[in-house]
């Protein structure tokens, strides 16, 4: 698992690398650089939400052993698709938005997809806390009981 949580911080990286150079290149082709849309975040948010996260995991599961846990799994993909979504919904609404569309005008499934990333990205988070809670509780109780039989 921690090669896993490795490459996926690895691939978010690469992500945000890569969403940044098209930003920049996008906006200079369509001469729009310098216009503030969500297509300017793209690159911190996967950097930040991406490979930031699953470090910090990769840590915790260094010290903890997560991966064993249902809760774990279900964090995993869970917040991988969520943050994809809210992604890729950012990307969308600022190409509309540099084009010179309204996406809130557009369409309402922009918005919808969006929250749906969110929604994901919350439930994600929500059982990484319930997988931690459960492995220090059970750290704690297995040290108990060294102190106990010492």
């Amino acid at each position: 698992m921690m090669n896993r949580l490795l490459t996926t911080a690895f691939v978010h990286m690469l992500l945000g690398l890569a969403s940044g150079l098209f930003y920049r290149e996008y906006t200079k082709a369509t001469d729009t650089l310098g216009v503030d849309t969500q297509l300017a975040t793209l690159h911190t948010h996967f950097l930040a939400l991406g490979m930031l996260v699953f470090l910090i995991v990769l840590g915790l599961e260094a010290v903890l052993s997560l991966s064993g846990r249902r809760s774990f799994t279900v964090f995993y993909w869970t917040y991988n698709l969520g943050l994809l979504l809210t992604v890729v919904m950012q990307g969308v609404r600022g190409m509309l938005t540099l084009d010179g569309q309204d996406p809130a005008a557009t369409t309402a499934a922009i918005p919808g997809m969006a929250g749906l990333g969110h929604m994901l990205l919350t439930i994600g988070l929500v059982c990484l806390f319930v997988a931690l809670r459960a492995a220090i509780t059970e750290r704690s109780t297995a040290e108990r009981r060294e102190r106990i039989a010492a």
